[in-house]
């Protein structure tokens, strides 16, 4: 961390429509604002479990309200998220775990591509409605966030690896020791202590706490 910048940590799943609202804003507010920014791919999954936490549109109001919320929050921020009817389903079924591991492996040999890629497999689940479990799909997005065939390749090797493995679990684990319980969760380290925001719409208040 550079001197006197704050480390924010983004703590997200490519599942989470909201994840990608606030991977969207914090990636443009990294220019802005003094702070140095952390990506730490995580399991939604892993942490529903560790908190009792259940997916929110399980009730139904609130899913009728999911539907709204995300339309309009992605037009004010401009972020192509095309939430259906589906998108429930379509989350409760598709297997997010290989995706993640595969956004591990890259955290762990070439970080400096976790922003591209990251936004490759939100576009690909959420703009373009296709299963991020498959290794076809997971091949596109790899080749289109700019990765070589080597490296993708390498990728592919690690992503049942332990090492891969224990490291989401890990991150997964750091995210509920700050008091996660969903996604985003956005933990910014400032005056020695971690402040933990929740959401994509508490970046302007993240920002208030910071002193920006």
């Amino acid at each position: 961390v550079r001197m006197g910048r704050t480390l924010v940590e983004l703590f997200y799943d490519v599942v989470s429509p909201y994840a990608w609202l606030g991977f969207e804003v914090l990636c443009r507010y990294q220019h802005i604002w003094n702070i140095d920014l952390r990506f730490r791919p995580a399991f939604l999954g892993g942490i529903m479990q560790a908190t009792g936490n259940k997916p929110p549109a399980m009730l139904p109001k609130r899913a009728e309200y999911i539907l709204k919320d995300v339309k309009r929050m992605a037009k004010y921020y401009q972020v192509p998220v095309q939430i259906s009817e589906d998108a429930f389903q379509r989350i409760l079924a598709t297997s997010n775990l290989g995706a993640m591991r595969f956004i591990t492996a890259l955290d762990m040999t070439q970080p400096q591509y976790l922003e591209p890629l990251s936004r490759e497999f939100w576009i690909r689940f959420w703009s373009q409605h296709e299963d991020i479990s498959q290794p076809e799909n997971i091949l596109a997005v790899a080749r289109q966030a700019g990765l070589s065939s080597e490296l993708t390749q390498k990728l592919l090797d690690m992503v049942s690896s332990p090492a891969v493995k224990n490291r989401l679990k890990e991150t997964t684990e750091e995210a509920v020791k700050y008091g996660a319980f969903g996604m985003p969760a956005v933990v910014a380290h400032f005056n020695g202590e971690p402040h933990l925001f929740f959401g994509s719409d508490r970046l302007e208040l993240l920002g208030n706490v910071i002193g920006e």
